[in-house]
């Protein structure tokens, strides 16, 4: 069942086309891999497909309903990871997840369980501008979580994380695997090891789509993705 539907989806800065006539059908339950160069427009799909930037032409569908026109309620069902953690930090982690949980009608004791499971429960008392990025990233993705979303997104979650803090990540995306996700990331070790399909983007547009099942290995998928973006033989 196609739960994510991006039709000839286009976003232009000036003169500069950061995405051009995307077309996706992501479904339930899929976890759709997000590959390609800097500048590819990876974090411009994904702030698109959050509602988080509105595009220039085309449409992005849940079960649907356009999103740029969805209620506040179907926005909640999406769970968000950007570059900007988008956290307060006159608040503590706790406060941050107490704050989140009671917008979203979420029983305060899930903020614990996610503080848990992220490995910040020993600094739930402290201010997030105390925190390394790696652990501010980690509590934004606590937050992404706690009200139990259909979709997540996610921009480079493994961007500035240590060896166990990545691993505690892989953990918990393991545990979502029942969900429809779509991950940006640079990472084809990581990237590769969770998702069931691979889009390669360059230069705003789709230059691979496949089932990640294709490929023995992330080696191998990273030789079609030097393919797919020009690097073969250099």
């Amino acid at each position: 069942m196609t739960r994510l539907a991006v039709d000839g989806l286009s976003k232009r800065f000036g003169q500069f086309d950061a995405l051009r006539a995307v077309d996706l059908e992501v479904s339930d339950g899929e976890f759709l891999g997000l590959f390609g160069p800097n500048g590819a427009g990876k974090s411009t799909l994904i702030r698109l497909l959050s509602t988080l930037a509105t595009p220039t032409e085309g449409t992005v569908l849940l079960d649907g309903e356009p999103l740029g026109e969805a209620s506040d309620a179907v926005r909640g069902r999406l769970g968000v990871v950007t570059h900007d953690t988008m956290l307060y930090d006159d608040l503590t982690a706790r406060e941050n997840l107490r704050l989140h949980a009671r917008l979203h009608g979420v029983d305060a004791d899930r903020c614990e369980t996610l503080l848990d499971r992220v490995g910040l429960a020993h600094r739930a008392s402290e201010r997030p501008n105390a925190f390394s990025h790696g652990m501010r990233k980690r509590l934004s993705f606590a937050r992404a979580l706690l009200h139990d979303p259909d979709v997540l997104l996610l921009d480079e979650p493994y961007a500035g994380l240590d060896q166990r803090a990545a691993a505690t990540l892989s953990d918990v995306l393991t545990d979502v695997s029942d969900r429809l996700v779509v991950m940006a990331t640079h990472d084809f070790d990581r990237g590769f090891e969770h998702c069931d399909r691979a889009v390669v983007l360059d230069r705003g547009q789709v230059q691979l789509d496949a089932r990640a099942d294709e490929y023995a290995d992330h080696g191998a998928f990273e030789r079609a993705y030097r393919e797919a973006v020009g690097l073969e033989g250099t």
